[in-house]
């Protein structure tokens, strides 16, 4: 079951709220010693997050039957860390067991499916839940349950202070709500913000190289005087990926003199803690990664939901053109900064 985008946190009688989590989406199928870890598009995830395999086997006994609905994170000095969760999907099992050791995954568990010999999926969310209480209640340290509220008051203190601790905003659920595969009938409210940054270049759409631009290239500068490739926007309507075509044409006249981007190299970016666009690995091997280049002086604003690090977290929303901004002031210092917060205090110290 899926969650619709929605502006504000919907309050009323029957509403329930929990955190949401920033990590991998999995299904817990266990039967007995029986185990398997189901990614969202259906694929396994148990060869790489091993250490989760015997503290799921633990729950609920020896013999326990069910099916959990949660999210797979990895946790360190007190916060969430998405790009451990990357690193894990990786071929060498030697070096997934060195990460597993390193930085070990957790599982948030939010719903209860099936326990036993009953499918729970047209149970209302509220006797679901007290099924997964009674399930986790002397669940091992690393298989967790989500906390749970009713009141907003709560919902939106979650939301404004763990921001610092890399939650991705909170899930509103009604309390009648039937578990649903595939349909958007819960809530999420995440954070929304806008930056204007310098669009330094460009990668052609894939279906139409040299006749519709794919996505641009968003740039901010650092305190180093470095322009940082912060992340990519791509939502255009397929009329205006061809319009952009002519529209950035005058600006990549001579945009390789004296870019900022020009001598980067994989290599020197990974040294020099730079990223770059167009670089490859694992994750995009196969991808057209190659980019043209803009002269920098172009400025759009964009709408972004969370920064991790120095890049936005997933792909912005194009806002508008800001011909009245200057290139220099599209700084990181314009972004708001979330002061940290820890997660043991979202677990009572746990």
């Amino acid at each position: 079951m899926l969650a619709k985008p929605t502006p504000e946190l919907p309050v009323g009688e029957g509403w329930r709220y929990e955190p949401k989590w920033d990590g991998f989406r999995a299904l817990v199928f266990r039967d007995g010693p029986d185990l398997y870890l189901q990614s969202r598009d259906l694929k396994p995830l148990d060869r790489y997050f091993p250490e989760l395999l015997e503290p799921l086997r633990a729950v609920g006994g020896p013999e326990a039957r069910f099916v959990l609905d949660g999210e797979i994170v990895i946790a360190r000095d007190g916060g969430l860390e998405f790009e451990s969760l990357l690193l894990r999907i990786h071929p060498a099992a030697s070096r997934v067991a060195m990460l597993a050791a390193d930085t070990p995954a957790s599982f948030v568990a939010f719903d209860c499916l099936a326990q036993g010999g009953d499918d729970l999926r047209d149970a209302p969310l509220d006797d679901r839940r007290a099924r997964l209480e009674g399930l986790l209640a002397e669940a091992p340290e690393s298989v967790l349950l989500t906390p749970a509220t009713s009141d907003p008051a709560v919902a939106r203190h979650w939301f404004d202070v763990f921001e610092g601790a890399g939650l991705d905003g909170v899930i509103a659920k009604r309390a009648d709500l039937r578990y649903l595969p595939g349909k958007r009938e819960m809530a999420k409210i995440k954070h929304l913000r806008t930056a204007d940054c310098v669009v330094a270049g460009f990668r052609w759409h894939k279906n139409g190289p040299g006749t519709m631009v794919g996505s641009l290239l968003l740039g901010l500068w650092n305190d180093a005087g470095q322009l940082q490739h912060a992340g990519v926007t791509s939502s255009f309507t397929e009329e205006r990926r061809r319009e952009l075509v002519a529209f950035l044409e005058p600006y990549r006249v001579d945009a390789l003199d004296g870019h900022p981007w020009k001598e980067w190299k994989e290599w020197e970016a990974a040294a020099a803690g730079k990223r770059m666009p167009g670089a490859t690995s694992r994750w995009n091997r196969g991808k057209d990664l190659s980019w043209e280049p803009l002269r920098p002086e172009l400025v759009c604003e964009v709408a972004f939901d969370h920064l991790q690090g120095d890049r936005f977290r997933h792909a912005t929303t194009f806002k508008r053109w800001r011909p009245d901004k200057p290139p220099s002031e599209c700084r990181y210092d314009q972004l708001e900064e979330t002061p940290p917060a820890l997660l043991a205090d979202l677990f009572d110290g746990r």
